[in-house]
């Protein structure tokens, strides 16, 4: 497999170039002093030599030989907590942490490019910090005062990691009928008592605590989803000093042994009695933790670009050197046996496949980033609330499509590879392995295809869906006639778009199965109709400057492939919602 190297020209070409990242800091009070185009070239260059050189080297090695479990403790693969020192060393935990204790304050638009290349380098590893600052941000959010004096610092610090213990093993998605309880003392603090499931990072060897947000309930909360609590728990006490003090009553019952990300610690947690502290208001739980889910879900997205992203540095590198028959126009490499694979017409189909959708990827997941700024720090009442708005709409497809389409590029990778795509020594299959999840956790792709069709259209009548159309349209009608090629199809793409949404809202007021059965084609076709946006807004960019190097000219020409033979995809995909839902039920349970 070939040495990742971060893709930092790509990454400045989208911030600086097509989005003009340091425009918007300066309009957002929060942001204007901490942040401007110098310190963020910094802190991505810096991100991009820790994550090539420090993290990328134990993929493979800790892939091997993963994590294991005796008698309730965890051990990491070699290397690993020393790694995380490293890393937790220059301060990459709390990159998007609040200074005020001891977080870089950076904004999320430079936290998901440096969740970028983390995972790349390693996915494995990145979900440890990617837990922790999670769990920071509803700490954060809503927690006490005191909470978050006590544990924030060390949490930033990455001295004491974070974990999210949701589910347990009969509920799933429906976390409404979890069973884990919470007593209440009268000290203030509860006493925790269940088990929780896949757990990632609920125990290892890489910090001296563990802070476990757990959700529970009340002896007397109201049956369902609002009767759920948040409680933080952590593994070792703390005493008021904020020394250590003695280990809670928690621990981990085993760990799975899974497909992929095997040196990740998924771990069953079982709480005994274990002393915790209300994060937020009593039966508000959800609340607190979507807090953190809706940066979470983001952050899954990401990794599917990310091994969408490793992939195709391999796949792009070997099918360079790889050679093998000849091209169809004839001899390319005369002095050679055979021509590098890259002449043949299917691999750079594949190649180009990879190219654009990685690339569509990283500005789209920059442009729902930079919503997520834009609602957390402007002082304009309808920016902010146009930005959580769009949010709320764009979170469901940046976590579903990016990985759907992440799992797409590592196949391809593979596919390019042959032979050697299928053993283990090129890396290519535990990027396969390893993407397969990021579809499932954090809720699978099709909750959040419900969650798209369900809340964020039909439930808003399309008021959300509204602002990103209304912009889409403003962008075609001010573009210049030199963008043509990409403005008409794109044009044409947003009114499918507005059409289909019309239809779905419609066909759902007499059947309610409708919002399923449209759910995961129509976020499909939402997901190619934005990559179309921002494909648009990237030849913007690059047009007239082809000229200077070839990153201008390779980009244009990516462009003209995906509106040439991606965006078509929708076509098919509308034709198969507006074939509604009739066909899923004409067999009974029996006749499956």
């Amino acid at each position: 497999m070939a040495d990742y190297k971060a893709p930092l020209r790509d990454m400045r070409f989208v911030l600086n170039e097509v989005f003009d990242v340091s425009k918007l800091w300066a309009e957002l009070p929060g942001l204007a002093e901490v942040v401007d185009a110098d310190t963020a070239a910094a802190i991505l260059e810096e991100a991009g030599k820790v994550s090539g050189g420090t993290i990328a080297p134990l993929n493979r090695s800790g892939d091997e030989e993963g994590c294991s479990w005796v008698d309730g403790a965890v051990k990491t693969p070699a290397g690993f907590p020393e790694a995380y020192q490293t890393y937790a060393e220059g301060g990459w935990v709390g990159v998007g942490g609040s200074p005020e204790f001891g977080g870089m304050g950076m904004p999320k638009v430079i936290g998901a490019q440096v969740e970028e290349m983390v995972n790349s380098a390693n996915l494995s590893f990145g979900l440890y910090p990617m837990l922790t600052a999670g769990a920071c941000l509803s700490i954060l959010n809503h927690a006490s005062e005191e909470l978050k004096q006590q544990y924030l610092p060390n949490m930033y610090a990455g001295v004491w990691a974070g974990s999210m213990c949701l589910t347990e093993p009969h509920a799933g998605t429906d976390l409404g009928i979890i069973r884990t309880k919470a007593e209440p003392q009268a000290d203030g603090s509860y006493k925790i008592s269940g088990t929780k499931i896949f757990i990632t990072g609920g125990e290892h060897d890489l910090t001296e605590n563990i802070i476990h947000l757990v959700l529970a309930k009340l002896p007397d909360a109201p049956a369902g989803p609002k009767g759920i609590s948040l409680f933080l728990v952590p593994k070792v006490m703390v005493n008021a000093d904020g020394s250590l003090g003695a280990k809670n009553s928690l621990g981990c019952g085993s760990i799975e042994h899974k497909m992929g990300i095997k040196a990740s610690a998924t771990c069953v947690m079982n709480f005994d009695g274990a002393t915790g502290y209300l994060v937020g208001e009593v039966n508000k739980g959800l609340n607190a933790m979507f807090t953190m889910m809706n940066y979470e879900r983001l952050g899954v997205g990401i990794q599917g670009l990310a091994l969408g992203e490793r992939s195709y540095q391999s796949a792009v590198e070997y099918a360079r050197e790889r050679i093998q028959s000849r091209a169809p126009t004839g001899p390319v490499a005369k002095e050679k046996a055979a021509d590098p694979i890259i002449v043949h017409p299917d691999v750079r189909r594949m190649l180009l496949t990879m190219k654009a959708l990685n690339e569509g990827g990283r500005a789209f997941s920059s442009y729902v980033a930079m919503q997520l700024d834009t609602a957390k720090y402007s002082e304009d009442k309808e920016t902010a609330k146009r930005a959580e708005e769009l949010v709320a709409l764009l979170t469901p497809v940046a976590k579903a499509f990016l990985t759907d389409m992440g799992l797409e590029t590592t196949v391809h990778g593979q596919q390019i590879f042959g032979g050697h795509g299928f053993i283990r020594e090129w890396g290519q299959e535990q990027l396969i392995r390893d993407c397969r999840i990021t579809q499932i956790y954090e809720g699978t792709n099709g909750i959040q295809s419900l969650d798209l069709m369900g809340r964020k259209i039909v439930g808003s009548g399309g008021s959300f869906y509204k602002h990103l159309s209304d912009e889409i349209k403003g962008f075609v009608a001010s573009a210049d006639a030199s963008l043509a090629e990409f403005t008409g199809p794109l044009k044409a793409a947003v009114e499918n778009l507005d059409a289909l949404t019309a239809w779905v809202i419609d066909q759902a007021k007499a059947n309610p199965n409708e919002i399923g059965a449209a759910s995961v084609e129509y976020l499909h076709v939402f997901g190619y109709t934005a990559y179309a946006y921002m494909w648009a807004l990237m030849a913007r960019a690059a047009l007239g400057k082809e000229g200077q190097d070839d990153f201008y000219a390779s980009k244009l020409g990516t462009a003209r492939f995906f509106f040439a033979r991606l965006l078509p995809r929708i076509h098919s995909l509308t034709a198969s919602v507006k074939a509604g839902s009739e066909s899923l039920y004409l067999l009974d349970a029996a006749q499956f």
